[in-house]
């Protein structure tokens, strides 16, 4: 079975270095430290108001790192600059509201069709692969397909949170279904958002799925017992859960 990737979101190292100001914790080590733990991409999340990553954290990933940076970034004028201007591995592009705590949802591909086709065709022509956060939706997977997106990122989010058994498996059903379809369609299948031990391995289990991008679980766990070690344990559970595909 086709090895599932790992990416390793380092927003919320930032988010600690950013509390106090400063230097500490450097979010290029956290990076670094990742890919030696095992990840297989990093990924980071430049907002408009810079609340973690800054700019600097950008180009420095750019230049250093030896693993492929997906870069997060809302569709905007300022962002795509700057995405063309380092030429990240992958941009995915994320819906963004100034006070949201963090991402609230899947990109509204659908109703956004006409203001995101210029940004995806100005990323992809510049070599640079372009990812969707959406919902598990058929409605939003047929977007990103006509939209020529190369990759789709599944927001399971909601699968994360509930705690109902049912509940959870109806998202999981529906997280099942969309990933069938990218497939269908010929894009390449990602899954995130609120992924921790206890849920990760359904997840990793669904043959479609080729990486999965976890950070503020990590990035938590990591208070108590390092970051290499709270990498090292989520690789662990997701090569389990694929192994049992075989």
């Amino acid at each position: 079975m086709k090895h599932l990737r790992l990416g390793v979101n380092i927003d919320h190292v930032a988010t600690i270095r950013n509390a106090r100001g400063g230097v500490h914790p450097d979010p290029l080590r956290a990076a670094q430290m990742a890919e030696a733990a095992g990840a297989d991409g990093i990924t980071a999340h430049l907002r408009e108001d810079r609340r973690h990553i800054a700019d600097k954290d950008i180009e420095l990933l750019a230049e250093n790192l030896t693993i492929p940076l997906n870069f997060e970034m809302a569709a905007t004028d300022e962002m795509l600059d700057i995405a063309l201007k380092h030429s990240p591995h992958a941009a995915c592009l994320v819906p963004e509201k100034r006070e949201e705590r963090t991402t609230e949802g899947g990109l509204d591909a659908a109703g956004g069709h006409n203001m995101l086709k210029s940004y995806i065709d100005a990323l992809r022509g510049n070599d640079i692969r372009v990812s969707l956060f959406i919902e598990p939706d058929l409605k939003q997977m047929e977007a990103a397909k006509r939209l020529g997106a190369d990759i789709v990122e599944l927001h399971v989010g909601p699968y994360c949170d509930v705690v109902s058994g049912d509940l959870r498996q109806r998202e999981l059903d529906r997280i099942l279904a969309a990933a069938a379809v990218a497939d269908e369609y010929g894009l390449e299948c990602h899954a995130g958002h609120g992924l921790t031990y206890d849920t990760v391995a359904p997840i990793a289990k669904i043959p479609n799925i080729v990486e999965l991008n976890i950070g503020h679980f990590l990035i938590g766990e990591a208070i108590f017992v390092g970051l290499d070690t709270a990498i090292r344990e989520m690789r662990d559970l997701m090569d389990k859960a694929r192994a049992e595909l075989a």
